[in-house]
């Protein structure tokens, strides 16, 4: 059995980021690139087959790019779709800090409260104060997010990693998938819809307009974010969730007719109707055909032959005399036998239901 590093951190390989902006070139070539925001995510790799793949789901053109302080090409592609369909992994996938970058790489990282690499305390709030986020990103850490996702259209396993530096996108971010997270633990798949939204605010009596990045989860009904985590396959296709379940093969009816002739006593067919009557197929010609079969029961008459007596025992010999010439048989009293001949007959009907349940089904 294999053995892990306990510290090391367990992630998906990284296939590409996602990007809400791009540069082009400036006409001053003493300046640097001019950064564009964009309406659509821009997709980049190091891989020209993932870009191209890319390129083919969400329009756009494949092109070699250099990203800023960065001598190593990449390619692109600024993608034409009003959104991305993603996969969230389980756990939270969330990884936000404030950070400043120079020609060196990363130079501060900070929670806002303690400055990781030198741990002290947040350098922008000690000069700016509660709202030094407002002041120019020369002067100041940048909020910047970032999500692994899966692009489940996508070839090959791995993440494409959602970044973005807007203090608003940070924000609805966050609160986006915290509900997330606290429907589902954080223990299963997610499916999601990612777009580039266009929005503005008055701050000192200035408009500012700024982008954020909308993610929310991709289910038919609200229901199904908030009832906990859903099966891998519902997460690749989300559409099974609002499905009807597939419907039970129906109960074959009982044939109680051919029950109730199967007995030999009024109570055995009585009996019948009441498990007719609780399976909620108690109809009144039911129970007439019933009623009808207890009272030839109990006049002898096999229901399932019209014939009066044990049939069965037609070809049982009769017994003979014993060695004294007696014949083994019960005395009968004359005066037993009712008028007319005929023995005595139970009335069924003392016992039976007076009228049938409601919603009755069809004859047996």
């Amino acid at each position: 059995m294999g053995s892990r590093i306990l510290t090391m951190k367990r992630q998906a390989a990284e296939l590409g980021r996602i990007r809400t902006g791009y540069s082009r070139p400036n006409p001053d070539p003493k300046k640097g690139p001019i950064p564009v925001k964009s309406r659509t995510f821009v997709l980049t790799s190091h891989s020209r087959e993932y870009v191209a793949a890319a390129a083919k789901l969400y329009g756009g053109n494949v092109e070699q790019w250099t990203p800023q302080r960065s001598t190593v090409a990449q390619w692109r592609v600024i993608t034409e779709a009003p959104e991305l369909q993603a996969i969230l992994p389980a756990g939270d996938v969330l990884n936000q800090s404030y950070e400043m970058w120079g020609g060196g790489g990363c130079e501060r990282r900070c929670d806002g409260v303690t400055e990781q690499i030198k741990r002290q305390p947040c350098v922008c709030l000690a000069r700016y104060g509660e709202d030094w986020h407002t002041r120019p990103p020369t002067q100041v850490c940048r909020p910047t997010s970032r999500i692994g996702v899966f692009l489940p259209d996508m070839p090959d396993l791995g993440v494409w990693r959602l970044e973005t530096k807007s203090y608003y996108a940070a924000d609805a971010m966050a609160g986006a998938l915290d509900t997330v997270l606290q429907a589902t633990g954080g223990t299963g798949m997610l499916p999601v819809r990612m777009w580039i939204e266009q929005r503005t605010a008055v701050r000192e009596g200035k408009t500012k307009q700024f982008q954020v990045v909308m993610l929310v989860p991709a289910l038919p009904k609200l229901r199904h974010a908030l009832s906990g985590p859903i099966s891998t396959a519902a997460a690749l296709d989300p559409s099974t969730l609002d499905r009807p379940a597939i419907e039970a093969a129906p109960v074959e009816r009982p044939d109680y007719l051919a029950e109730a002739r199967e007995c030999r006593t009024a109570d055995d067919v009585i009996a019948v109707w009441h498990r007719a009557r609780n399976a909620g197929h108690g109809s009144d010609e039911l129970l007439a055909d019933l009623k009808a079969i207890a009272e030839a029961v109990a006049k002898g008459v096999d229901p399932s032959t019209g014939e009066i007596g044990d049939q069965a025992g037609d070809d049982v010999d009769e017994p003979g005399p014993d060695a004294d010439g007696v014949y083994d048989v019960e005395a009968y009293d004359e005066t037993d036998e009712p008028a007319g001949g005929e023995p005595p007959v139970a009335d069924p009907s003392v016992s039976w239901p007076q009228a049938a349940q409601p919603g009755s089904g069809a004859r047996s």
